[in-house]
């Protein structure tokens, strides 16, 4: 048997350009002309917004590493100026590739249901003057323009601000000297300006085109010779140094407003500008060639994001669906009748979150809840979570940790905490040098028979109603006393930084979560190699941990079967003779983000399934506090394992499997569209979005018969009889 190298390069993915590659799959999105026109619209403008956030922390922390002359390897076996040299070209054409997708194919499809973006010179004369009232009433008292000379430097350019550069003359005078003018775009302003139009068409125009076509009521006394908008990404990674810090919250408030004037990492333009715009702004921000993206279309694809907004045309978008309502009554004391007698797995956006919102507000309202401690990572602006916990801290114990470094989310997170605070809440910010990531609510009740129990929920998702009802998560709902317990004690690590041996049915990262996680795949080796049942199934968001990775390649060789569902980065290269020939990896995006982290172990015929909120990355298992936990309940087991992730295995229109030449196609074999087991063609996420309204049944994407079987074998071990094809034989 072949032996694996931890160090092997070969046999690691570089998980930036594997990011890009989960990049490419959502722009396959806005590509697939069976999606509704404006999803389609959307699904761009989300590229768009993913590459902002990896250019301006990912790609900007290899361009740092790289000027400090780092040459440290990663898994790959490349160092940051390798790194860059294949991202950045890679990059270069991804960007190329979304301005073709909006240019050739999602401008003619919306100008066929009378959607239109216009140029300026477009415009009748009634369109002109609505444009006119609306850059004189909104748009030109927020403009700042700016000639660039001695007396007047180069204005200072937030990150991602949307900015327009003039080329200038002065009038009336004989030098041919040219001078570089520059209008920033406030952020209070319309990206997109919708122009009266009859009923039944939808025109727009961007407030570039507006700033552009007014420019000369800006520059009196200079001729302009040629205009180009331009938007400059920044770094955007915060430097704390938490252990010199008297307050964290100040700390991260502070760095906060450095974040807009960090280093210039890109610049993007519109092609076809003059050289010498794109030469003096390159210059002035000491961005090389490779750093200048020269773009054919719209500067900022995500502004699309308005044209779905103001576009209601239903035809053209999903249509919308009610989630499923767990079945309870809406008393304070309700919810907890029901958790006395089973727990409540959830599976949202199918299931509501709106019952992780009721727990939370019957523990403020019942007046027998004597403490509720919660964490908090992402939660929405209008928080009824938030505002639930503010309401209860005049009347009982209320303890709440929040993450103030969850990237981007840091202002709203500093805001709430101040608010928490002004409320009575007992507000913690978790560990030095720990992000706290676990989704965890617990809380203490007098029960009706005199004892005190406590209630928890643990998640796979943030405490965010409003992104629950897009992202695909889990939540448990239980008063469990081992799990309670164990939550108990996690909350006394983040507020006490009070440390045990063992969190009993609970793994904590960075504690022992990683360790246990390699400990779980290695008994599935041990049980391929007795002749046991030996089976791993693992859905998370990426898959990045060498010791992970290499637990894994082990178990492939010892003869475990390893189906995994990685939405986004995936350093582990499958299909390798010898190496990884049992072990599948795909990719299943499409509406909903996949944002739930599940693992099944076979345990020889004794099935194990755990949930948690920790992907397998390093960060995830070494630098946050995480928490993965073991359903007990049989029922739960089986729905999570039946119900929920064998659908998975029958998608044919939203999965792409990874090859092991690192390209993700439709099908095991390329070229061979992958099919359902009753030969037709099936979406996961719309199959769970009928189940949730009761239009769809569990047995529709597998016979009877693989169902039967299925449910008789504890140890999960005929799956690989209702795939498609088998893994290659190791």
């Amino acid at each position: 048997m072949r032996k694996v190298s931890p160090k092997n390069p070969q046999m690691f993915f570089n998980r930036h350009l594997s990011w890009l590659q989960f990049n490419r799959r959502v722009l396959k999105e806005a590509l697939d002309p069976r999606n509704p026109l404006l999803e389609r619209v959307r699904f761009l403008a989300i590229t768009a917004s993913n590459l902002d956030e990896f250019v301006e922390v990912r790609v900007a922390g290899l361009l740092q590493q790289a000027e400090q002359g780092r040459a440290d390897m990663g898994p790959d076996g490349m160092a940051a100026r390798e790194v860059l040299a294949k991202l950045t070209a890679a990059i270069h054409e991804f960007v190329g590739d979304q301005y073709a997708c909006w240019r050739e194919k999602l401008v003619p499809a919306l100008a066929e249901h009378s959607i239109r973006v216009r140029g300026f010179h477009q415009l009748n004369p009634a369109e002109r003057k609505a444009v006119e009232r609306f850059y004189r009433g909104h748009v030109e008292p927020l403009l700042t323009p700016v000639t660039v000379d001695p007396a007047h430097p180069f204005p200072r350019v937030l990150n991602k601000a949307l900015c327009v550069a003039f080329l200038l003359k002065r009038r009336h005078k004989d030098s041919q000297h040219t001078y570089l003018g520059v209008v920033t775009v406030p952020r209070a302003l319309p990206r997109v300006f919708r122009l009266p139009s009859k009923q039944g068409t939808f025109e727009f125009i961007f407030l570039h085109d507006i700033v552009h076509a007014h420019a000369q009521r800006l520059y009196h006394g200079y001729e302009i010779l040629s205009a180009a908008p331009f938007r400059l990404t920044r770094n955007s990674n915060l430097y704390l140094r938490e252990e010199e810090s008297r307050s964290i919250l100040d700390s991260v408030d502070s760095q906060l407003h450095r974040r807009r004037k960090g280093e210039a990492v890109r610049l993007e333009i519109e092609s076809g500008a003059d050289p010498e715009i794109i030469e003096r702004l390159g210059s002035n921000f000491g961005l090389p060639g490779r750093q200048v993206f020269e773009v054919h279309g719209p500067i900022n694809l995500s502004r699309l994001y308005n044209l779905y907004d103001q576009t209601p045309l239903p035809s053209l978008k999903f249509p919308p669906f009610t989630p499923k309502e767990l079945p309870v009554a809406p008393e304070p004391s309700a919810l907890f009748k029901l958790l006395g007698e089973r727990d409540v797995l959830l599976h949202h956006p199918y299931d509501s979150y709106s019952t992780v919102v009721q727990f939370i507000e019957s523990a403020a309202q019942d007046p027998k809840v004597l403490s509720i401690k919660q964490t908090l990572y992402r939660t929405s602006e209008d928080s009824p979570i938030a505002r639930a916990l503010m309401a209860a801290a005049s009347k009982k114990e209320v303890t709440v940790v929040v993450e103030l470094k969850a990237r981007f989310d840091e202002a709203s997170n500093i805001r709430w905490a101040r608010s928490l605070q002004e409320a009575g809440v007992q507000v913690y910010h978790g560990l030095v040098g720990l992000k706290t990531h676990c989704k965890l609510a617990l809380l203490a009740r007098l029960d009706p028979d005199g004892k005190v129990r406590r209630y928890a929920h643990l998640g796979t998702g943030n405490y965010n109603p409003s992104t629950a009802r897009f992202y695909t998560d889990l939540s448990l709902l239980t008063r469990d006393p081992k799990i309670t317990e164990a939550v108990h004690q996690t909350f006394n690590y983040l507020t006490a930084y009070s440390e045990r041996s063992s969190y009993g049915p609970l793994s904590l990262a960075p504690l022992n979560l990683g360790k246990n996680c390699v400990a779980l795949i290695d008994r599935e080796a041990a049980h391929a190699k007795a002749g046991r049942p030996a089976l791993i199934v693992a859905k998370v968001n990426s898959l990045l941990d060498p010791d992970i990775i290499n637990a894994l390649y082990r178990a492939s060789q010892a003869g475990v079967h390893v189906e995994l569902i990685v939405r986004g980065a995936c350093a582990l290269k499958p299909g390798v003779h010898g190496v990884s020939g049992r072990i599948r990896v795909r990719s299943v995006v499409g509406r909903f983000l996949e944002h739930s982290r599940i693992f099944v172990f076979g345990n020889g015929a004794r099935t194990e399934v755990y949930l948690g909120s920790a992907d397998w990355m390093p960060r995830n298992i070494y630098e946050r506090v995480e928490v993965m936990f073991r359903l007990k309940d049989r029922a739960l087991c089986q729905k999570v394992c039946s119900e929920i992730l064998l659908p998975y295995f029958a998608d044919t229109e939203k999965v792409h499997f990874l090859h092991s030449d690192g390209e993700y196609v439709k099908g095991l074999n390329r070229g061979v569209q992958p099919r359902a087991t009753n030969g037709t063609r099936f979406n996961v996420q719309e199959f769970f979005v009928g189940i949730a309204e009761g239009r769809e049944r569990v047995e529709r994407f597998l016979p009877t018969k693989q169902l039967k079987i299925l449910r008789a074998n504890p140890a999960f071990g005929v799956l690989s009889a209702s795939w498609n094809a088998d893994p290659q034989n190791n």
